[in-house]
């Protein structure tokens, strides 16, 4: 073998152990850049499911607020239309009182007031107050019942209040207190239950 063939053998034994050499770094960067790349992918998974989660909660929190509101806002809406329906059947049920005052059966009604009033004191001193919008039967009153009676200034709607001076009593058949009593506990009921 001559040196020129030593050298061309020589020559070509390094450039193969000069590529085996460089494919080994190259295949184990590759290797280094595979392992980053999959941890890089991992980390990007975890954060997205991290933020997946935390978007999900805001979300819901978000929807939970929002029926919170709607609901609160039904209710507001519900208890206004109640109030206002309230106060609706409390004017029809004025009117139908006020038509009821002008009928036989309301001074048929007043006749029994009084009597019972005038029982209750046997005999005690009594002042039998009407309503002002009753000054028209007040001597029809008196002829049925044989009391004098006063025409209240206050309106009290309807009836008939008594008061038994020495007792410091005072008897009420007045419409006026009643009305606003059954106006303050009246409930409407049934319906969806709420409020």
């Amino acid at each position: 073998m001559t040196i020129d063939e030593r050298v061309a053998h020589l020559q070509e034994a390094a450039m193969e152990e000069a590529r085996a050499k460089a494919n080994a770094i190259v295949k184990q960067h590759e290797q280094t850049l595979t392992n980053v790349l999959n941890q890089h992918k991992g980390e990007a998974n975890r954060q997205s499911d991290v933020r997946i989660k935390a978007e999900t909660v805001s979300a819901r929190q978000q929807q939970n607020m929002a029926v919170s509101k709607a609901q609160l806002e039904l209710k507001r809406e519900y208890g206004k239309r109640q109030k206002e329906l309230k106060q609706e059947l409390f004017q029809e049920v004025l009117k139908e009182l006020q038509e009821f005052m002008k009928t036989d059966e309301y001074k048929e009604l007043l006749v029994a007031y009084i009597e019972k009033a005038a029982r209750f004191t046997n005999g005690e001193d009594l002042k039998i107050y009407i309503n002002p919008s009753d000054a028209d039967k007040k001597e029809w009153l008196e002829e049925h019942t044989g009391m004098t009676l006063t025409v209240s200034k206050e309106n009290f709607v309807g009836g008939v209040r008594a008061v038994v001076k020495g007792r410091n009593v005072l008897i009420d058949h007045a419409y006026k207190g009643a009305l606003e009593e059954e106006f303050q506990d009246f409930m409407f009921r049934g319906g969806t239950g709420i409020g």
